[in-house]
């Protein structure tokens, strides 16, 4: 997908990229620029819906090889129960293609459940999984994959 019907030169739509890039505020690109502090924000709602719809599109990839899969509880309040049954928390669930790309999930919990068909839809059979000693990742030993758990408490990985 392409940034088209701009009514910005080509000069100034290259600039406001870097700028972007760089990781600048809108407000300071539309200050930096000359132009109005409305079309940089144009602009950048742009420039995210195109990285929006090519992420979509690579979402869409399946890995196979050696690949490393964990979850993590992130927000929500501190107090209650801690780790993986921490209240109010949301679980994320990842996988890493080894030396590549990342793909995250939010999931309901930690279970097997939940994680069997991001697991299955995501990862080839035959492929090496590598996650940590948790009990809801025995999955892959469901899936046909090859299991290798790693002992956090015994050696770091």
């Amino acid at each position: 997908m392409k940034i088209t019907n701009c009514k910005l030169s080509k000069k100034s739509t290259e600039d406001t990229t870097q700028i972007f890039c760089a990781g600048s505020y809108r407000r300071s690109a539309a200050d930096v620029l000359g132009i109005r502090p409305n079309t940089a924000i144009l602009f950048y709602r742009k420039i995210r819906l195109v990285i929006s719809r090519h992420s979509a599109l690579e979402a869409d990839q399946v890995f196979e090889g050696s690949v490393k899969s964990d979850e993590s509880c992130s927000g929500g309040k501190r107090k209650g129960k801690r780790g993986t049954g921490a209240a109010g928390k949301v679980v994320i669930f990842g996988i890493l293609k080894r030396g590549g790309k990342v793909y995250t999930v939010v999931v309901d919990n930690a279970k097997k459940e939940s994680l069997l068909p991001v697991i299955t839809k995501k990862i080839m059979p035959d492929s090496v999984v590598y996650t940590d000693s948790l009990s809801s990742d025995d999955v892959p030993d469901v899936g046909g994959f090859h299991h290798h758990r790693i002992n956090h408490g015994k050696t770091f990985a």
